[in-house]
């Protein structure tokens, strides 16, 4: 048997184990879940399948752990450039380069500014990212690659701090990030970014049901194609696949 068969075995052992359990005790899985689940669930009208248990309160706030553009959800922490070179150096200059500038065809991380108008637009974290928050929140569950999440809370904040320092977002090594002044930190393209406001602004044009009367007379024609509008690269410029 595969090694994949045998763990979706033994993890239907474990599900089948437990509904056991659950039966021969006569636990009530909604009796015995978090404060403010059996009301929900009550409420709704959720069928119980006497299945396993509910996620406790610690092992959901094991996965609850994004962060918010205004610093809600940070863990406790700070780290200053100079502590975040070696750390960024021993894990992370393998893939990113040693100045952020990318190894092989790995996400580029710095450089780029200005270029977003142009033809060739290089979309670092420097450029075109527009929150610290979108950075540390993918270093905390990403990275280092093949080892996600191994960083502490102090290694997170210097990295950070370190990779905003390439990107010359802060300016000196001895500057320290952490969970009080994360917030006021700013990257140059954050102003190009905005809350998607289509349920305000488009919505005179909403239509539940599509145009059925008074629309445009005639039949539907093609006006242009890409081809000769000239949107699609010439081979010759396009990228070269490996």
């Amino acid at each position: 048997m595969s090694r994949f068969l045998k763990l979706a075995a033994l993890g239907m052992c474990a599900l089948l184990a437990g509904g056991l359990l659950a039966g021969s005790l006569a636990i009530d899985p909604i009796a015995a879940a978090p404060k403010g689940v059996s009301a929900h669930k009550q409420a709704t009208g959720e069928k119980r399948l006497n299945i396993g248990r509910a996620a406790t309160l610690a092992e959901i706030a094991g996965w609850d752990i994004d962060i918010r553009p205004d610093g809600h959800g940070l863990p406790p922490g700070k780290g200053t450039v100079k502590a975040g070179e070696p750390l960024y150096m021993a894990e992370c200059a393998a893939c990113h380069g040693e100045f952020g500038e990318s190894a092989g065809r790995w996400p580029i991380l710095s450089g780029g500014g200005g270029t977003l108008a142009s033809h060739d637009p290089v979309k670092s974290i420097g450029s075109y990212w527009p929150y610290v928050s979108t950075v540390m929140d993918y270093i905390r569950r990403s990275m280092p690659f093949g080892n996600a999440q191994s960083l502490t809370n102090d290694e997170l904040y210097a990295i950070t701090a370190y990779v905003l320092y390439l990107n010359d977002i802060v300016k000196t090594e001895d500057f320290e990030l952490n969970d009080k002044n994360f917030a006021t930190i700013k990257l140059p393209n954050e102003s190009n970014f905005f809350d998607d406001d289509r349920e305000k602004s488009e919505k005179a044009f909403w239509r539940k049901q599509p145009c059925m009367a008074n629309c445009a007379p005639g039949e539907a024609k093609v006006t242009g194609r890409a081809r000769a509008i000239d949107v699609t690269p010439e081979s010759a410029k396009g990228p070269k696949a490996e």
